[in-house]
This record gives structure tokens, sequence and C-alpha cells, in this order.
């Protein structure tokens, strides 16, 4: 595996107990689906949290206890058990051919084989593009939420708002109120005094003429 882009999964999987585990299922037959370096390079972060027996658990997942050779596997389509499935924990993956292509897929991850590493009876290996997720141990990759459905009063079409009600108009103001009214008796008052006014200094300038005039009469 380490000749072919799979040092990191090796390597980790040699210092591993889950290493026996393969060992021992070598000859009734076993398929290993192997991390490539890149792989296993991105999930080291999610690798280093889990504890001892969750590590070995993600190992033994990318183990299958039946021998399987690439053509089976493009011909082949649902659930396939692997090396940590124990009991009620199911550590399994659906298995998805489309063509020339086989995916394997969890709930969490979706990997693609990129290649064969080895493929001799009883043993195969296979490259993989991601590190095997299993739901026992990760959360589910999150869905799209399902557009809300419409609700009948959204369907219907909206009320027109109600025309605006105009208030009722002030009443006319009284005369003695009225700006006009008052402006009129203004004027009026005014024109009153300015005529007043003239009829005073005319009767002021027509009384010296009249007594010039009697004074004429009588000389």
């Amino acid at each position: 595996m380490s000749a072919h882009g799979c040092k990191n999964f090796a390597d980790t999987l040699s210092a591993s107990p889950a290493e026996k585990t393969f060992e021992d299922n070598v000859e009734g037959g076993v398929t290993i689906f192997c991390p490539t370096d890149d792989a296993m390079k991105s999930f080291a972060p999610k690798f280093k949290n889990l504890t001892a027996d969750g590590k070995q658990s993600v190992l033994e997942y990318h183990g299958v206890p039946v021998y399987q050779s690439m053509s089976s596997l493009r011909t082949s389509n649902g659930l396939m058990n692997t090396l940590a499935t124990d009991g009620a924990n199911n550590y399994d993956f659906v298995v998805q051919n489309d063509g020339q292509d086989v995916t394997l897929k969890t709930k969490v991850v979706t990997a693609k084989i990129t290649g064969t590493v080895f493929e001799k009876e009883p043993v195969a290996i296979f490259s993989i593009d991601e590190v095997l997720e299993p739901t026992e141990l990760f959360k589910l990759a999150p869905t799209p939420a399902p557009a809300p459905a419409p609700t009948p009063e959204a369907d219907a079409e909206s009320p027109k708002p109600a025309g605006k009600k105009h208030k009722s108009p002030p009443a006319p103001a009284s005369p003695a109120d009225s700006p006009v009214s008052s402006r009129k008796g203004k004027v009026a008052a005014s024109t009153a005094d300015k005529n007043g006014g003239f009829r005073f200094n005319g009767g002021a300038m027509v009384a010296p003429v009249f007594f010039i005039w009697l004074a004429h009469l009588l000389l």
C-alpha cells in the first residue's frame, strides 16, 4: 500500500490493534479500501480526536471480510458489512456503481474508488479518495431543509387595502373669524380713516378760502 499512495493509512494501520483484525481475516478473504495520503492528511484532525477504540473502529471500517474483485464491485449495489461490524454496531456502508465508477457511501461521506493497489485472491486492495466515516462515530451530513409549503393564506390574493377615509372638511370660519373678513375689515377701517382724514383735511383747507371770499364781498 505504501508504494501506491496509501503510506499514511498503512503506517497508521500497522501501529494499531486493527492490524490483527485484518490479518485474522486474510485466509477467508478480505477487501481493503485504502484512503490516499491526501485523504488521510485531511482527516487527521478528526482522527486525532477519537478515542483508542474509535480509531480502531475507523480503521476496521475500511475492511470487508470477503474478497471482492473490481469486476464484482462494478456489478454490486447495496449494503456491505465491514470488519468493524459487531452486533448492534452496524458499521456498514453502501456500494454503488455507475458504469465503471464505484462509490462507497456512508451517511456522512461518499468515497470513490480511484485505483487498484492489489488484487489477487484472497486479498484485494483499492485506493479511495476519502476516509470512510461511520455514522456511529460522526455526525450525519447536513441535508438542505425543504422549502416550507405555501399556506392557503399565502396563495390567496392579498386583499387590497381599503380606500383611505377622508376627514370631513373643517366647518367654514364665521365672518368674524374669517381671515378674509378680517382683512376686509382692516381695509374698510383703513379706508374710513383715510377718508375721514381727507374730509377733515379738506375741511381745514376750505375754511380759509371761505373767509377770504366773504371778506372780499364785504369790501
